[in-house]
């Protein structure tokens, strides 16, 4: 057998409710990537932020990677470096702002390691309950970047007829550069559009030197639609999103809080247990 390759987003994927990974599902991933096989985190988040998790729940695999902001980033874990990057022009970065004010929807950006927000009102503290990247609130939001940033996210958590007429006008600024979707009720993720989740598995089968069949990969939202829809195997959540689901080749029989992916991350491996 090849190389396979396994992605997997993270909140209602790889982590359960209380945002960890299961004894069990990492005795599975142990034996996936000990047959020399790669083991991906592929996120909406920030690479800190996926670096935290990967950190905090013992992952430590061999010969693994993490995407980061919707497949605009790509870090090697053994390396420690950042592998491949995707930015926004910064004139479409201040026209996303500009709407957002206008509509009274929440934005905010992203350096590498620091999210940028113009505010830290009840959104930014929602969002800060899971995130934990530090945060900078300034008038002045360009200032703080050094480079173009990879993504903005707004967020609207009481009004989503609000929040979809936000999106319609942002998807309509530049249809040809940025991507607009939701990757859960309450947040929007505008980032750019050669990148995406699916962008990154072509990307790292690439480098790696995977054939595309023997790629994997599993989610629950519809940022990771076209992730499942790129892999060789797209596997959907039982508890996901009826959108991916349609989209999958097949469906997990159990959800995030009960392994629902250790069978498939073993039958990846062609053994039925441990």
């Amino acid at each position: 057998m090849g190389k396979k390759i396994f992605h997997f987003d993270l909140d209602g994927t790889l982590l359960n409710d209380e945002k960890m990974l299961t004894d069990k599902t990492r005795q599975a991933l142990e034996v996936f990537v000990d047959k020399g096989n790669h083991f991906v985190i592929n996120t909406g988040r920030a690479i800190d932020s996926a670096k935290k998790v990967y950190e905090d729940c013992r992952m430590n695999f061999k010969g693994s990677f993490l995407v980061g902001f919707n497949g605009c980033q790509i870090y090697d874990v053994d390396k420690d470096e950042l592998v491949y990057r995707e930015t926004m022009e910064l004139s479409l970065v201040k026209e996303v702002f500009k709407v957002a004010l206008r509509h009274g929807i929440h934005c905010h950006t992203f350096t590498d390691d620091t999210i940028i927000s113009p505010d830290n009102g009840e959104c930014m503290q929602y969002y800060k309950k899971v995130i934990k990247t530090p945060l900078i609130v300034t008038d002045d939001i360009y200032s703080q970047l050094t480079v173009n940033p990879s993504k903005c996210i707004a967020i609207e958590l009481h009004d989503h007829d609000k929040m979809e007429n936000f999106r319609k006008e942002v998807a309509s600024l530049a249809p040809d550069k940025l991507k607009v979707m939701y990757s859960n009720d309450y947040y929007l993720e505008i980032f750019p559009q050669n990148a995406g989740k699916g962008a990154a598995v072509k990307k790292l089968c690439q480098m790696l030197e995977v054939d595309i069949k023997d790629s994997y990969a599993a989610g629950d939202q519809q940022n990771d639609i076209d992730m499942i829809q790129t892999a060789g195997c797209g596997i959907a959540m039982l508890n996901a999103v009826d959108a991916l689901k349609q989209a999958a080749d097949r469906i997990t029989k159990k959800d995030n809080n009960n392994d629902g992916l250790y069978d498939e991350i073993l039958q990846a491996c062609q053994i039925e247990n441990i």
